[in-house]
């Protein structure tokens, strides 16, 4: 699913990432752990291609990423990757089922087909009677969750999560952390989560820790 190998970046002289490589299975959950300053969130972005890298290759679902234009690369962003942050940057003006809907729209999807998988997804969540709420009328867990439904609409090769429970109450990361196992088990979902949160690092299937700019 994911193939980055001996991946190096650099920003001036600061060498961040020392050759980095990993292997990330379909359906696997990977967690990536270290301190701050470690590389994580430089690797999460060069694997969700938001950032380029000095050296190296990433073959995401088959994709060598390196080989594509801005233009084709971010088509391809939009459709292989879904993206969970730790605020949740939905649109405030737009409901819940229209925040979920808005990457299925950039890709061209028609609007009937697009309505029925997000309001599927916001079912599969748990948020069927919350689709026409708009985000200061969720709580910070259920707008979390329609994040997780919009990275899911267009059937991501792979989501990527940066801190996702990191702005949560422990009952809230309780049942995202839960969420994401379910997503795995019925849908095979692949996610690559960068946190600091002990408890959903080591119930991932594998830990990856990243120390000065290299994985132990």
């Amino acid at each position: 699913m994911i193939v980055a190998e001996n991946i190096h970046k650099s920003y001036g002289a600061l060498e961040v990432l020392k050759g980095v490589s990993l292997y990330i299975n379909r359906g696997e959950v990977v967690s990536v752990v270290g301190a701050s300053g470690a590389g994580k969130t430089t690797l999460l972005h060069i694997l969700g291609t938001l950032d380029r890298y000095d050296e190296g290759r990433v073959v995401i679902a088959g994709q060598d990423v390196s080989g594509l234009n801005d233009r084709n690369l971010s088509d391809f962003r939009n459709r292989q990757i879904g993206f969970v942050f730790q605020f949740h940057h939905l649109l405030p003006e737009f409901t819940a089922l229209e925040n979920v809907c808005i990457p299925a729209f950039i890709a061209g999807v028609g609007k009937r087909d697009v309505t029925k998988r997000a309001g599927e997804l916001l079912g599969i969540l748990g948020l069927a009677e919350r689709a026409d709420h708009k985000p200061s009328e969720l709580s910070g867990g259920e707008q979390q969750r329609v994040a997780v439904a919009r990275a899911l609409v267009n059937d991501p090769a792979v989501i990527l999560a940066d801190e996702p429970s990191g702005n949560l109450d422990s009952k809230s990361s309780e049942e995202l952390h839960g969420l994401f196992f379910k997503l795995r088990d019925e849908l095979q979902q692949t996610f690559v989560i960068v946190t600091h949160n002990q408890g959903l690092a080591d119930l991932a299937d594998r830990k990856l820790t990243i120390h000065d700019g290299r994985i132990l």
